[in-house]
């Protein structure tokens, strides 16, 4: 289903309004639609999932994964018609209760997690390293499945930074979890 055309750009509004199966990001009021995930990017998201959920059983922050909406710039008092970023990472973690709602995250994760896919490469690398970087989120990682590898950055001075390049073998840390570490070979297993 195509998109009614949008001179001043989509908000968060329209976003809440589309109908059809096919699912959409929102970022900086232009609209791009997400592809259904390949099985081995469900698969790694699900072993990552499974890992996070399991170490913050019992722990205030909580893992979602995707379809999960983050409004990265909502504000409190925004209205709908104000916000006109909303993407769905991969993966999230969210430590502050009170940015949860019952439509998913208003403001920053903590972590975020993206799983690189041919359509997303460029996105994910660029495009949304900015965003999160603009919005403030923590710390991010991009999982690629194909070369097994997950680079993880950090917000240091307002930018986010490369500080670990893991591969399959690796424990890979979690720098916003005191004492969590994944399991690659799990994560990336035949």
């Amino acid at each position: 289903m195509a998109l009614p055309a949008e001179e001043l750009g989509y908000t968060y509004a329209d976003y809440l309004n589309w109908e059809g199966e096919e699912r959409y990001e929102l970022i900086d009021g232009e609209a791009y639609m997400m592809s259904p995930p390949l099985r081995i990017h469900q698969k790694v998201s699900g072993e990552l999932f499974a890992q996070i959920h399991s170490y913050l059983d019992g722990k205030e922050c909580e893992v979602y994964h995707a379809p999960f909406g983050v409004r990265l710039f909502e504000e409190a008092g925004d209205r709908p018609e104000d916000v006109t970023t909303v993407v769905e990472p991969d993966l999230v973690v969210v430590c502050d209760p009170g940015k949860l709602d019952d439509r998913g995250c208003r403001g920053a994760p903590d972590l975020v997690i993206e799983i690189l896919s041919p359509s997303t490469r460029r996105q994910d690398r660029i495009v949304k390293r900015e965003l999160y970087q603009r919005a403030g989120v923590r710390e991010y990682w991009i999982v690629n499945p194909q070369e097994q590898t997950v680079q993880v950055m950090l917000l240091k001075n307002g930018y986010l930074l490369p500080v670990e390049d893991y591969g399959r073998e690796d424990m890979a840390k979690v720098n916003v979890l005191e004492d969590c570490a994944i399991q690659l070979d799990k994560v990336f297993s035949k």
